[in-house]
């Protein structure tokens, strides 16, 4: 009896013990994913507050501001400070005016006029800072590559989950989804290069690099995002569907495309909308493949310029806290807002929405 006792208390311990380390892994596993979300968010939301603050300067007023040869500090390499204190002195007595220089405001004042217009056109003797043009290149570029590649994706999405062979399945999905690991500037590289060329030969249009091409690149990495997006919706709906169509008489793509599809469309909808989103803010493949010339044309094989590209080939030319530089700011916290709201729209607004249909609510 004693035995017994013994071997039952050492049992007991032993499960408190292994029940404590599992709280403890528990605890530890619980805060750690809890500071890590909060980190991401905290990070976006100082990257939002930066950015609108870079950008809050583009409609200030900037004045010019008159510097005198004392206030210009002279650089030594080296030198004696007394030999340097005598070139200074001479210096000051040749040149006795005063020297006006314009710190700020050199690049013209912007207006919610001139942001309207359709010339973008920084860096001239009258700058133009038209917004209108880049946004209808981004908003270009990324139609062509959602009415591209949406549909290759769907219907990728809708062999897989319903049609392919398990192991068929199991190499289609994962050669999908690695293209969403390509780096953008190696798909933009392979549009500069080869889908241009092979494109102007086919079509005969003047322009090498233009919308279409930069649309035909984009598409690519618009697929992997629609395509997992899609196969998760799809893989959720209730089987009774597909065995009820089924059993009425209907075939296999018939039940497909009239039962399976129109039931995920919430999902599908968030697909297309997360995609838009991937494209709308892509910098590499538009920079490279869309020839960059700020054009408002509805010719899908004219050059274009988009919001994304205009930051990225231009900010480490501009002046720091100049005209130029706030500007592109403000283009950036355009561009950001834009994106989060598409993003913020498909995760919460449509997948609840699908959510709750399921659930019959």
């Amino acid at each position: 009896m004693m035995k017994n006792e013994s071997n039952n208390n050492s049992l007991l311990n032993s499960k408190m013990k292994l029940t404590k380390r599992l709280h403890l892994s528990e605890f530890f596993a619980e805060y750690t994913i809890k500071a890590v979300s909060f980190t991401s968010f905290a990070v976006i939301i100082l990257i939002f507050i930066f950015v609108f603050r870079e950008a809050l300067p583009t409609f200030s007023q900037r004045e010019k501001s008159t510097l005198t040869t004392k206030d210009l500090q002279q650089e030594t390499y080296g030198e004696d400070p007394s030999t340097t204190k005598n070139n200074q002195s001479g210096i000051e007595k040749r040149n006795n005016t005063s020297i006006s220089m314009e710190t700020s405001g050199s690049e013209g004042k912007v207006t919610l006029e001139s942001l309207a217009g359709k010339e973008w056109q920084p860096v001239s003797s009258n700058p133009r800072y038209g917004i209108l043009p880049l946004f209808w290149g981004s908003f270009k570029v990324t139609f062509i590559a959602i009415l591209i590649g949406a549909p290759l994706a769907i219907l990728a999405a809708l062999f897989s989950a319903l049609f392919a062979p398990k192991i068929l399945k199991e190499t289609i999905k994962p050669t999908i989804e690695l293209l969403a690991g390509f780096p953008s500037v190696v798909i933009g590289f392979f549009a500069l290069v080869t889908i241009a060329s092979i494109s102007q030969k086919f079509f005969g249009y003047q322009f090498r690099l233009n919308a279409f091409v930069g649309g035909v690149a984009l598409s690519l990495a618009v697929i992997p995002i629609v395509y997992t997006v899609t196969e998760d919706a799809i893989n959720s709906i209730p089987k009774y569907l597909s065995e009820a169509a089924l059993a009425l008489g209907a075939t296999k793509w018939q039940t497909a495309l009239f039962v399976i599809l129109p039931a995920a469309t919430p999902g599908v909808f968030a697909a297309l909308l997360l995609g838009f989103g991937r494209a709308f803010g892509e910098t590499m493949i538009v920079l490279m493949a869309t020839g960059n010339a700020a054009l408002l044309s509805i010719n899908p094989f004219e050059p274009v310029r988009t919001m994304s590209a205009t930051i990225g080939a231009e900010m480490a030319e501009v002046v720091f806290g100049e005209t130029h530089y706030t500007v592109l700011f403000l283009i950036g916290t355009l561009l950001f807002i834009f994106t989060f709201i598409l993003n913020a729209v498909a995760e919460f607004y449509v997948r609840t929405k699908l959510m709750k249909r399921f659930r019959g609510e």
